[in-house]
Parts: structure tokens; C-alpha cells; sequence
């Protein structure tokens, strides 16, 4: 990989125009986790805005304990840490994936969508994720999934949302069961991104988008709305184990994914219980 593409913390952060997120900026060339190196920062409120990279994680994961799988210097790996957050975890949910499937976009020519609740695709295959997790400040014990309840946005939780977007794959770079369904950047660019200018962007959209979801929740959704490809479509979730189907009609931002089922009634679904059938 060129050397220019390895990931730099002055570089990042030079000319970034940030507020919140970026202060503090940490490259690490190989971690087990970026997502547990930040929480281990959230001791510490001074350190919010935080941002932790990694060229290389070996226990990278994802939701419902899936893996993370990732070549060195392939992606944008990295984990954000907020201290405190007026937002719901669903609304935060939301908003990440907002902020990541724009940052996409300005590097690629094709729109990237969002699958509920974190995937980020680019023609219908995954290329990016998001691992929002979260734990009471100062506790000893490791983060956990982000559970939508009115408490959760209080003060003493903190959040770390866990970032991975594949960059410099090639198709055979993934596992043969992914294939069909992942991509990257450059697989679809039909060239090589810059991961430093990836990362700056990043950083700049999420920053923009939690001072607007603070200030606007509803610009938010509205903007979830446009990128989403589930809304309007029927679905089939799992919950608990079980299995719903109906028709997509909203995201609630206190709450989560707005189905109208095919038994009949509304229910929502909870993204830190939920997961879209395949």
C-alpha cells in the first residue's frame, strides 16, 4: 500500500475544522480494538470528541457479536468517544449512519444508502459499518451494545461509536460467503481513495451532524428518510428470536424502526434487540 495512504494523526488533523469531534487524534498500527481503547478514555470527560484509529484491528467486531474482518492499512478503522450526549442511543444510531454514508459519498460517485440500523451500502453491497456502543463513566467494566431508553442520554454514559469502512479491498480480499454482498471503496470507484482524506472527512460530517441532531433532531430523520433503502419496502425482522414481517413506515428517534405488520397493527423494534432478516 502506498506509504502516503498510512494514516497520519498531524495529517488528519491538519486543516480539520471541527468543534467537537477530532481534538484529540490517536493512530495506533495494530490494536485488538479501537472501540475498547476509547472507552478506556472515557475515565477521563476531558477527552470527549476523542477519535482512535488503527491501521489494523485483531479483534474488530460488530453487532450481534459478529466479527469485523479487515487487511492492514485496508480500511478506516476507528472509534469515537462523546462523554456525554443529549441523544438517545436510536437517535445517535441514526445519526452516525447519516454522517458515514455522507462521508462515503464524497469520495465515490454512486449514493451510498443505509441499511437499518448500521450497515452503509454502495449498489446494494455493505462497504461500510457501525458498532454503537455504550457504559457508565468511570466503570471498570467493558461497553456494551447502546440500549434506546430515556436514561441512556444522561449524564455518567458515555457512548463509543465504532466506525469500519472497507477502502483498499479487492473482491477476493473478502470471505467467499461475502463476495456477492461486500464491497469497497476503491471496488466501486474503479480507483484508489485516499484513506487520510476518508478519515478528515469523517470526522467533519460526524461533528456537523451531532451539533445538527442536538439542535434539529428532526433534519436528522428526515435526512435518514432519503437514504434509507428500507423505508416504504416490506421487511422481515428478528426480535428475541422471532421473526415480524410488514411494511416499513418510519424510524421513531426515541424508539426505533416503525413497521406495519402484515398480522396487522404498528409495533417499533429497538435496534439494540433488532436485526433485518436476510
Amino acid at each position: 500500500m502506498p506509504k502516503i495512504d498510512l494514516l497520519d494523526p498531524d495529517k488528519i488533523k491538519a486543516n480539520l475544522k471541527t468543534n467537537r469531534i477530532g481534538r484529540k487524534i490517536l493512530v495506533y498500527s495494530r490494536t485488538s480494538s479501537t472501540n475498547d481503547i476509547a472507552a478506556e478514555y472515557g475515565k477521563n470527560k476531558k477527552t470527549d470528541g476523542l477519535a482512535v484509529f488503527a491501521e489494523e484491528q485483531t479483534k474488530g467486531r460488530g453487532r450481534t457479536g459478529n466479527k469485523w474482518l479487515a487487511g492492514n492499512a485496508a480500511s478506516v478503522l476507528c472509534s469515537i468517544l462523546l462523554t456525554e450526549s443529549k441523544c438517545s442511543p436510536e437517535l445517535l444510531s441514526l445519526t452516525c449512519a447519516v454522517a458515514v454514508a455522507e462521508t462515503i459519498d464524497k469520495v465515490n460517485s454512486a449514493q451510498a444508502k443505509i441499511k437499518w440500523p448500521n450497515d452503509i451500502l454502495l449498489d446494494g453491497k455493505k462497504v461500510a459499518g457501525i458498532l454503537l456502543e455504550s457504559k457508565k463513566s468511570g466503570a471498570a467494566s467493558s461497553a456494551t451494545p447502546a440500549v434506546a431508553s430515556a436514561k441512556a442520554g444522561k449524564a455518567g454514559t458515555i457512548f463509543i461509536i465504532g466506525i469500519g469502512i472497507n477502502c483498499h479491498q479487492a473482491k477476493d480480499d473478502f470471505p467467499p460467503d461475502l463476495q456477492k454482498t461486500a464491497t469497497s471503496i476503491d471496488i466501486e470507484a474503479n480507483t484508489k481513495c485516499d484513506r487520510i482524506s476518508l478519515a478528515k472527512r469523517l470526522l467533519t460530517c460526524l461533528d456537523q451532524w451531532l451539533e445538527t441532531a442536538d439542535e434539529n433532531p428532526q433534519k436528522v430523520i428526515n435526512r435518514w428518510k432519503k437514504l434509507s433503502i428500507q423505508l416504504g419496502h416490506r421487511i422481515t425482522v428478528v426480535f428475541n428470536r422471532r421473526k415480524f414481517t410488514g411494511n416499513c413506515i418510519g424510524v421513531d428517534p426515541e424508539k426505533g424502526l416503525i413497521l406495519q405488520l402484515d398480522t396487522g397493527g404498528v409495533r417499533i423494534f429497538d435496534a439494540a434487540h433488532t436485526s433485518i432478516a436476510k
